[in-house]
């Protein structure tokens, strides 16, 4: 269901993007990297968070690490990563597949700038074995996300 409502998502906003599934799963930033022929950091890890009340999703560079102090100074609290069922109940996707495409609800997305090095970036498309390759600013806009930084 998670992989057909990123379908859904580019069927609707970007047509030209196609989903890439492999055999073998690609659910950690470093199987991604490798079932991708790309470097660790180019893949795009969506964390899902709470601060307060607030489900919010931050994508990052796949070695880039949450700024506990960047993450307070930007949004005014320390947030707290949701366990496995919080980010399947709120994104629709599992763990290992988690991406800001295809939500069942709008959710505040932000891009962390450590994703701007790289001209394309990976970031998984629903499930634990697919992604898309996409242009870093059109992830962005694709998505309505804000960037920041919030990563070490």
């Amino acid at each position: 269901m998670s992989l057909e409502s990123v379908r859904a998502f580019f069927g609707t906003h970007a047509r030209d993007i196609e989903i890439i599934e492999t055999a073998e799963s690609s659910s950690t930033v470093a199987l991604a990297a490798e079932a991708h022929g790309v470097e660790p950091a180019q893949i795009a890890k969506t964390i899902c968070l709470r601060v307060g009340e607030q489900m919010m999703l931050v994508v990052a560079g796949g070695t880039a690490r949450l700024d506990n102090r960047k993450f307070k100074d930007t949004f005014g609290a320390k947030g707290r990563m949701l366990d496995a069922e919080e980010v399947v109940a709120v994104t629709s996707h599992p763990v290992g597949g988690v991406c800001p495409f295809g939500l069942p609800s709008p959710l505040p997305i932000y891009c962390d700038i450590s994703l701007k090095r790289f001209d394309e970036v990976v970031p998984a498309a629903g499930s634990t074995n697919s992604a898309v390759r996409i242009a870093t600013g059109r992830l962005a806009e694709l998505t309505g996300a804000s960037w920041v930084d919030v990563c070490q």
